[in-house]
């Protein structure tokens, strides 16, 4: 099982796919320079196997790559973040303390 996970800007959303089948999402909303997560599902079938943390990587890293901020309103990225404080730079420092960062 190899998640892929792309940026489906249409919809708003990070999808991650294993084997070409949807396996979840991280919904945003995107400003210039910010992207605030305040969504993220797994079908149950794919929880336990590591796509939610590989969706949650690669949608910070893309993040990361353009350059934009990130505020984590979903509970998962937030926690993700939280895990995984090399990320925490993502998020403004004036907002860091509001998402228990």
């Amino acid at each position: 099982m190899d998640p892929v996970v792309r940026n489906n800007p249409d919809e708003h959303r990070y999808e991650v796919r294993v084997d070409g089948q949807l396996a979840g999402f991280a919904q945003y909303r995107d400003r210039p320079g910010l992207l605030a997560f305040i969504h993220t599902e797994v079908d149950p079938a794919f929880e336990g196997k590591g796509v939610g943390s590989a969706l949650a990587k690669a949608a910070l890293d893309d993040a990361r790559a353009q350059a934009v901020a990130v505020l984590p309103f979903c509970p998962f990225i937030n926690e993700y973040i939280r895990r995984h404080p090399q990320y925490t730079d993502l998020v403004p420092a004036e907002h860091r303390e509001r998402f228990g960062l």
